[in-house]
């Protein structure tokens, strides 16, 4: 089996998580200056077998899409055509970023610690990584 590597994509930065082979595990990998996101996700394709590239999908409580939605689709559009092998799966990415501050709280991490904003974005992605594998 592949991998599957969730996206926490935002503006200035974008956290990583990847699944095992065996996809039983979700684990932070990283976060990523988006700029250089495309670039970081060709590099790691060629090195590690991805099977799916799992994206947040922000949504208002509505249910209406999030005004970061369109730096998403620009995003989306330029990840297909860069790495078109690969397949693209949403899934909803609502109150993500409490949950993975409320992790840092429940780990011991020091207010300063909790500050680390890539820590929360690569939180993010293992927390949406995570619930894509329950819900499996």
């Amino acid at each position: 089996m592949a991998r599957i590597l969730a996206i926490d994509y935002g503006t200035k930065r974008t956290g990583l998580a990847v699944t095992d082979e065996l996809q039983i595990i979700a684990s932070g990998l990283t976060t990523v200056n988006t700029k250089e996101l495309i670039e970081f996700l060709k590099d790691y394709t060629n090195s590690e077998a991805v099977e799916l590239f799992l994206v947040g999908e922000p949504k208002q409580m509505d249910n209406s899409a999030s005004e970061s939605e369109i730096h998403i689709m620009k995003f989306l559009e330029a990840l297909k055509k860069e790495i078109p092998s690969i397949p693209i799966k949403r899934v909803d990415e609502r109150f993500t970023s409490k949950m993975a501050f409320q992790t840092m709280i429940d780990s011991g991490l020091k207010k300063n610690q909790r500050k680390n904003k890539a820590l929360i974005d690569e939180i993010s992605a293992t927390l949406i990584l995570q619930s894509y594998l329950y819900s499996k």
